[in-house]
């Protein structure tokens, strides 16, 4: 493999990239502390899901014995060691900043302690916390002959405990036993304050029990307790031509989930090697073995930044999202959508109005039917209980939720059974294909007619998510848009023919082809001479026939700046290929998430609004849908947007052609896009 030869960077590494530029941000001192807390935490939840998925499944083909070289130029074992190689140093990286951030949160007042550093009244207090909350829900797990080695579950906190009799003699092989740290309790216990002390003081749950494990093994010797915790492969591996019932199969599967091939094992610096060595050999774990020097599992540090009282210095700045003011003065949601279409940027705009609109409708005699997309449902939804209040009035509701949301499963399912006894419509999707569109169809009857009123958005229809993540919004009620939607949710819930898209483009039946004809005329104008340029903001790039159009157009021309988060496969600034290609990527305070397309067509300006991010699962293995924003004065805001993002000199990195990143740094003024856009409205007239 010669990697100088690669017109591509691989997607896995491309990843680590990204999660460290997360990383980064824990590490950047201009962040308030707590926030940089919170990105240690991120650092962690990114990389368990990336171990438990996309590591597993490279594990899966070296044990496959599979030995292709994709397109990127790796084959899976080398790709393997490279990602054992740079995960290793990214967890020492974060435990290096975790380190640091601890240090000066000490100053600040806030400190996660070690039990011996307690005074008498402390140790008593968590003594006792332990003893009347901790102690009845522990269960030692004892390892021997009538005894085998317990399932231990994927991403759980465990302790090994190493016991002796008092009497056995020092030669004598040890007792070994496992304690899971009950994640039903809070992972970090408060301490009360010292006297004349207003320092905010934590102990760590499995320290606690680390403290008091003699009171679980009564008449034994416990000398080496060391956490340790397992990742396991949590793919689900459907055959659904085969599942009558799709709910049913998807249920078992998460039941086999727990039995999947182990990843990862986490262990503490310093284990004991006898409980080191049976570890490995009981789950047969050689090369992914991580020593921390530190908690295990930071993903706890999210709650704990919230849980702190007080402190509001060291946290960003609060912010209210307002509430669209298009909705702002009415009680008729569909009045306004009549009248002109609307456009929301969350969260700086309110995801209630999309609450408002469905709860709008569901009491409104004159709708006759709601339909939408489900992928990602919040805890408490109140779009479910809207649309549940609907279908108990009579209305025609359907639903089509995904149940295969990775890791939303088992919530999904909740959901769809809910909706289900409120007597909705829920349709699984189409086989093969997961449902990731985001789209909501209203038909209402109005004057001897009906009208379609629809929403289109760039992310899930999910409250909590909309206060940590941009997206964008459409209400509208063209005709065409309509027409379009009542057809896309006929060919997913029943049968039909494929369609004449009017407006849409939609995965995997013509997205891509339309993209690549979006892409090919600037290329075209760009060979007449004529202006041509292309702007797309997305979440991942990785597809390679999407990367190699781009190339074309790069090379016949065509100015092409990009704004991806994430992955991202295309190596810009390369000359001959790439040199009109900008890729930048912004991690900041919310989580970028929209999927926004430009194109200038000779001046004759066209933005899409999309589901789909241009990898290779959204465009050909997804129900995807990218939507036309007809309104001038909306795609002006859009372009808008997009050239903010272009614009921010402090949280932008941009790729180099090595696939590095580095620091946006220009002669401009600071500029921040994420605080730029908490301007509304003021972001649509910006440039």
């Amino acid at each position: 493999m010669n990697k100088q030869l690669s017109h591509y960077v691989n997607r896995d590494l491309s990843w680590i990239e990204f999660n460290r530029r997360v990383l980064q941000e824990a590490q950047d001192l201009n962040n308030p502390l707590l926030e940089r807390v919170k990105f240690l935490a991120i650092v962690s939840s990114n990389l368990d899901e990336f171990m438990s998925v996309r590591v597993a499944g490279i594990q899966d083909q070296l044990r496959a014995g599979y030995t292709k070289i994709d397109f990127t130029g790796y084959t899976p074992a080398g790709l393997w060691k490279r990602l054992i190689k740079r995960t290793t140093q990214m967890v020492q990286d974060q435990y290096k900043t975790y380190r640091e951030v601890f240090r000066s949160l000490g100053k600040e007042g806030i400190a996660i302690r070690e039990f011996e550093e307690l005074n008498a009244s402390q140790k008593k207090t968590v003594s006792e916390y332990f003893h009347e909350i901790v102690f009845p829900v522990l269960t030692p797990m004892a390892v021997d002959q009538s005894r085998p080695f317990p399932l231990l579950h994927t991403k759980e906190l465990y302790l090994s405990v190493l016991l002796k009799r008092e009497d056995d003699p020092e030669d004598e092989e040890p007792l070994f036993a496992i304690v899971q740290v009950p994640s039903i309790l809070p992972r970090f216990v408060p301490v009360p304050g010292r006297i004349n002390s207003k320092k905010t003081e934590f102990v760590l749950l499995e320290e606690l029990i680390e403290q008091f494990i003699d009171t679980l093994f009564n008449g034994y010797m416990t000398f080496a307790v060391h956490p340790f915790r397992l990742t396991r492969n949590a793919d689900l591996s459907l055959n659904e031509d085969g599942a009558e019932d799709l709910l049913e199969e998807i249920e078992k599967e998460l039941r086999r989930r727990r039995w999947g091939v182990p990843v990862r094992l986490e262990v503490d610096r310093g284990m004991h090697p006898y409980s080191l060595e049976l570890l490995k050999e009981e789950l047969e774990i050689e090369d992914n073995l991580i020593e921390i020097d530190g908690p295990l599992d930071l993903s706890f540090l999210m709650k704990f930044a919230h849980a702190v009282p007080g402190y509001d210095n060291l946290r960003y700045e609060k912010t209210e999202p307002i509430y669209p003011q298009e909705f702002d003065e009415t009680d008729d949601m569909f009045e306004v959508i009549r009248q002109r279409d609307v456009l929301m940027y969350h969260p700086y705009e309110s995801f209630e109005a999309v609450n408002d609109f469905v709860m709008q409708a569901a009491y409104d005699n004159d709708v006759l039917a709601i339909k939408m997309t489900l992928y990602r449902v919040s805890g408490h939804s109140a779009l479910v209980q809207a649309l549940a209040k609907a279908a108990e009035s009579g209305k025609q509701v359907t639903v089509v939720v995904e149940l295969k949301a990775r890791f939303d499963e088992e919530r999904n399912i909740a959901w769809a059974r809910q909706l289900e006894k409120a007597g909705c419509h829920v349709v699984y999707g189409l086989v093969g294909l997961k449902t990731h569109a985001k789209i909501m169809l209203v038909v209402r009857r109005e004057q001897g007619t009906l009208r379609r009123y629809v929403h289109v958005g760039t992310g899930n229809y999910n409250d909590s998510t909309a206060t940590l993540y941009t997206d964008i919004g459409l209400f509208t009620s063209h005709p065409i848009i309509g027409g379009d939607a009542s057809a896309l949710f006929n060919e997913v819930t029943g049968y039909s023919s494929p369609y004449d898209w009017k407006a849409f483009g939609v995965a995997p039946t013509d997205l891509k082809e339309k993209l690549f004809r979006l892409i090919d005329r600037e290329r075209n104008n760009a060979l007449a001479g004529l202006p041509a340029r292309i702007v797309a903001k997305m979440n991942s790039l990785s597809n390679q026939e999407m990367i190699d159009k781009l190339y074309e157009a790069s090379a016949a021309g065509v100015k092409i700046e990009l704004i991806v988060r994430g992955v991202c496969c295309l190596r810009p600034g390369v000359l001959g290929r790439s040199e009109n290609i900008k890729v930048i990527s912004i991690v900041d305070r919310y989580l970028e998430h929209a999927r926004v397309m430009y194109f200038h067509n000779n001046g004759d300006e066209e933005v899409y609004l999309s589901s789909a991010d241009w990898m290779t699962r959204n465009l050909t293995r997804r129900i995807e849908l990218m939507c036309p924003v007809f309104d001038p004065d909306l795609r002006r805001a859009l372009i808008n947007m997009l050239q903010l993002n272009l614009n921010d000199n402090v949280k932008s990195r941009e790729l180099q052609p090595n696939g590095s990143y580095v620091r946006v740094q220009n002669d401009m003024l600071p500029f921040r896009s994420q605080f730029a856009a908490r301007a509304i409205p003021q972001w649509k007239n910006y440039m």
